[in-house]
Parts: C-alpha cells; sequence; structure tokens
C-alpha cells in the first residue's frame, strides 16, 4: 500500500486507530486544529475512498474504521517522509532517526540495529 497520506489524513488514521472507531464527531474532538464536520466528513470519505477505512452506518451516523493495518499505513507516510525532507535517502532518515532517540536507544534495540545491517550487508555481497 503506498498511498500517500496528507498530515490531515495521517492525524484521522491515527485517532482511527487509537479509538478503534470512531464517527465524524469524534475524529472532530479529536484533532488538534478542529475542522468543520463536513470538512471531517469529507475527508473520511477520502480515505475510504483511498481503502484506508470503511464504515457502518449505526442510526443517523456513519462509524468509522480502519481497514489498512497501522504497520502499512505507517510505512507509507515514513516512506513519504524520506522522500520529502531527506531526498530519499534511506540512511540520512535513519541517521536522524538515531540521533532523535539517542539516548533511549537499549542495547537490545542496537543489537536488532546491528543484525539487520548484518542481513543487508549479506544480501548485498550475493
Amino acid at each position: 500500500m503506498d498511498k500517500a497520506l496528507g498530515p490531515r489524513e495521517r492525524e484521522i488514521m491515527e485517532i482511527v486507530f487509537r479509538l478503534g472507531r470512531a464517527t465524524a464527531e469524534e475524529v472532530r474532538g479529536e484533532l488538534d486544529d478542529p475542522l468543520t464536520n463536513a470538512a471531517v466528513r469529507g475527508m473520511l470519505r477520502i480515505l475510504e475512498g483511498k481503502g484506508l477505512l470503511t464504515h457502518e452506518q449505526e442510526g443517523p451516523r456513519y462509524v468509522y474504521r480502519a481497514t489498512a493495518d497501522r504497520r502499512s499505513v505507517g510505512r507509507s507516510a515514513i516512506r513519504n517522509v524520506v522522500r520529502t525532507f531527506y531526498d530519499n535517502s534511506a540512511s540520512s532518515a535513519m541517521i536522524a532517526m538515531l540521533g532523535l532517540y539517542d539516548n533511549k536507544l537499549t542495547d537490545e534495540d542496537l543489537e536488532r540495529l546491528e543484525e539487520l545491517l548484518r542481513q543487508k550487508r549479506a544480501r548485498g555481497a550475493e
């Protein structure tokens, strides 16, 4: 899944993931900078059109839930950040991420990263 999401779309997806299911009014109430009800409903329809959300009607309201898994949406968001801010350079993005979390990386985290790098190097030598 590589459906590029704008900042608002990512924010709305995060809200739906966090709540599990949500109405337009619930999404609107969770937004950092609220939109009108009509704008939120429009964005929910766009996300549904991208195949990321689905809805069920409960009484007069639509209740939305994610159809895409959080990991694939996250990967798409990271891909967009790397393309936009790091000139599509994975290594530049990784260096920036390591710098942000420099004091929070555990020995286990570092071992996982080292193992992934070893695997990548081994594949490159094939």
